[in-house]
């Protein structure tokens, strides 16, 4: 992919820096926090268009994320998924992020700074419950890992990426986007 672009490219709101105007919101957190389904709702809510990268992976690939993952193994799945974080050229967009993009820096300094990133957090019963309903989801891990080792390796960094932190275990998609839209208002 390629970085440049032509004027007749660029934004037509702001001029590409992090105004108010032009900003994104990015959603990280584990597989099953809710990040496809609150994308939708806050897109709807503030009338923003959203995506979401594990579909974008998909699309890039033409093949499901379970077939990409076993295609390319991990370490190059995750080059993948950085590669395609740092070429998104959006604003004013509801991000829904795959839970390993946090494994990147490069990918994780973009997210920040195209606008806030929330970190959606979630019960790990609640995740396994959630994860269990869509096994075709393509879960990155280590070999002889399981989830709860996974949310444990990934939560601090979840954290420390984090502008704002919103617990979906125990509110429901329509509530967390009106959380998010005050946090915007007040960011």
């Amino acid at each position: 992919m390629d970085h440049a672009r032509e004027k007749a490219c660029a934004p037509l709101s702001g001029n590409g820096n992090n105004s108010q105007d032009s900003r994104c919101v990015s959603l990280i957190g584990m597989p099953g926090s809710g990040k496809s389904t609150l994308a939708r709702e806050l897109s709807g809510f503030l009338g923003w268009p959203w995506l979401d990268t594990d579909h974008l992976l998909e699309a890039w690939f033409g093949v499901g994320l379970e077939t990409l993952k076993e295609r390319l193994g991990r370490e190059e799945f995750l080059r993948c998924e950085e590669e395609l974080v740092l070429d998104l050229w959006v604003t004013r967009c509801i991000v829904a992020t795959g839970g390993s993009v946090v494994y990147s820096d490069a990918a994780m300094r973009k997210l920040q700074n195209i606008g806030p990133v929330v970190y959606l957090q979630a019960d790990p019963e609640v995740i396994s419950s959630r994860v269990a309903r869509f096994p075709e989801r393509g879960l990155i891990m280590q070999p002889g890992q399981n989830l709860s080792q996974v949310h444990a390796e990934r939560k601090p960094l979840y954290e420390a990426y984090a502008d704002f932190t919103l617990d979906t275990s125990q509110n429901g998609p329509r509530d967390c986007a009106q959380y998010i839209a005050r946090y915007l208002e007040l960011a």
